[in-house]
């Protein structure tokens, strides 16, 4: 990676805090962020994104900083009216929930689609005017899936990549989407296409199928050529996302984050079991359906609330967006109401905290709980269950994963959970609070040796070389050494 590479997402990796009148910014705490950060950090390249604040004309922030590390900052502004219908229109009630196998109800709206649209056109205009010739494109993102094909009308020199972080869903889904040609072909537009696992890259592939004149095989979409544009191949290929393991590990064996973790315990009342669940305020996390399985827990005695406390945390998102304050409410109520049920019981065996945390400290959490809940109705990857399992650097611990998060294919020595079955999560719950250490420590071992072999510095080097490469051997070739999914 080096000068000439661009990272292209809807965010830039930071956001800014406002108290007293003055603005600070800091870096985001999101995951596409925390995982770019570390692969970014030693490279000089260039971020083009929004910078979350809105501008009453397309004027730029004026203390927006200038770098992040070795990555220099550039801003495509906005209006109040761009964000509510780009990003809390199309991108937040169309595409997100269609995404997320309509988990929640999926809005279609055409101004919203051509706001989405306008937005995608304002980056590739400045992407195309910062970009030296020849350089990498690296596009993230269902917000952005236009660009790729913008780019390559507008700098045919450039050579761009497009990775999809959250799921990809199934063709019968996604052909309901009125622009769905707009959206394939946009992203065709790419020269490197990857998805988090091989079920989305093969969700994508039969939607090409069905609705463009492309065919794909192999790891390869031919896509036809036109009057305009020369016949060409896209390689496509799921490319697991990952985490900072290194800097986890290094967290873990600090003294400072050993004392804090002790000192969360503590403030809980030193439960004998600790739950943990950390999850953003998303309708697709499964945070009530844990809650549930853990509150019948507690009360057919199965789970001793004097000697077990779960711990939520759930970190602000997409605060303007009328879903997600609906889902806060309806989150925050479970909660009062599993607390008031459980109050007879003489303690609070649940507890909750409404805030972002900075994702060194979560490390501390990570270490004080015995067992991890991460029970997504649908998640593209879901980095807290790696970040977990980095940090259980004694191979101790456990970890309840759903079998619809990304990481399940590759975490599979966790006990695996279907999150609309309630029964099943409770005794996926109990067997992992009573195995033996033996067991624990086998799984665990396992799970960590999985994420050490591929950390976030190889998830970024592999999809970099793959989009360098423009001979279809050696990219066969990169494949097979690396292990990756066609």
């Amino acid at each position: 990676m080096g000068n000439n590479v661009i990272v292209v997402a809807n965010r830039l990796p930071v956001e800014c805090h406002e108290a007293d009148g003055a603005a600070t910014w800091v870096r985001s705490p999101g995951g596409l962020v925390t995982a770019l950060d570390s692969a970014l950090s030693r490279h000089a390249c260039t971020w083009i994104g929004w910078s979350g604040r809105a501008c009453d004309e397309q004027s730029i922030a004026a203390d927006l900083p200038t770098r992040i590390h070795e990555c220099e900052l550039i801003e495509v502004p906005l209006t109040a009216e761009e964000v509510a219908s780009h990003y809390e229109g199309f991108c937040n009630a169309t595409l997100w929930p269609l995404y997320h196998d309509a988990v929640a109800p999926v809005v279609y709206n055409r101004s919203s689609f051509e706001t989405y649209e306008a937005v995608n056109r304002r980056f590739c205009d400045i992407v195309a005017s910062e970009a030296p010739r020849g350089a990498t494109i690296w596009v993230h993102d269902y917000q952005l899936q236009l660009l790729p094909q913008m780019l390559r009308r507008l700098r045919p020199d450039l050579r761009v990549g497009f990775f999809l972080h959250i799921p990809f869903p199934p063709p019968e889904l996604f052909g309901r989407l009125p622009w769905r040609q707009q959206i394939l072909n946009g992203v065709l537009g790419a020269d490197a296409i990857g998805f988090q696992t091989a079920d989305a890259l093969e969700n994508f592939l039969a939607s090409v199928c069905n609705h463009t004149q492309a065919s794909g095989a192999d790891g390869f979409i031919s896509v036809p050529g036109s009057a305009d544009e020369p016949e060409r191949t896209v390689t496509v290929g799921a490319f697991p996302i990952s985490i900072d393991v290194e800097h986890i590990g290094a967290l873990a064996t600090d003294a400072a984050t050993a004392e804090l973790a002790r000192q969360v315990r503590s403030d809980l009342g030193d439960p004998r079991t600790l739950l943990l669940g950390v999850d953003r305020l998303d309708y697709t996390k499964g945070i009530e359906v844990r809650l549930q399985a853990i509150v019948e827990l507690f009360e057919d005695g199965s789970l001793n609330p004097y000697e077990t406390v779960f711990l939520q945390i759930a970190s602000p998102s997409r605060q303007n967006v009328e879903q997600y304050q609906r889902i806060r409410e309806q989150v925050e109520g479970a909660i009062g109401r599993a607390v008031g049920d459980l109050s007879r019981l003489g303690t609070s065996p649940i507890q909750y905290l409404y805030q972002s945390m900075p994702s060194d400290d979560l490390v501390a959490f990570y270490m004080a709980a015995d067992v991890m809940l991460v029970t997504p109705l649908r998640d593209g990857m879901n980095l807290v269950a790696k970040e977990y399992v980095a940090a259980r650097i004694h191979d101790d611990g456990a970890l309840v994963l759903s079998e619809f998060a990304g990481a399940a294919r590759e975490l599979r020595d966790a006990w695996l959970i279907n999150p609309y079955d309630t029964d099943g999560t409770k005794r996926a719950i109990l067997r992992a609070v009573r195995a033996s250490k033996t067991e624990k420590a086998r799984r665990m071992s396992a799970m960590r040796q999985a994420v050490v072999r591929h950390d976030v510095q190889r998830w970024s080097d592999e999809f970099l070389s793959i989009l360098a490469t423009t001979d279809r051997q050696e990219i066969i070739d990169l494949r097979e050494r690396s292990g990756l999914p066609l």
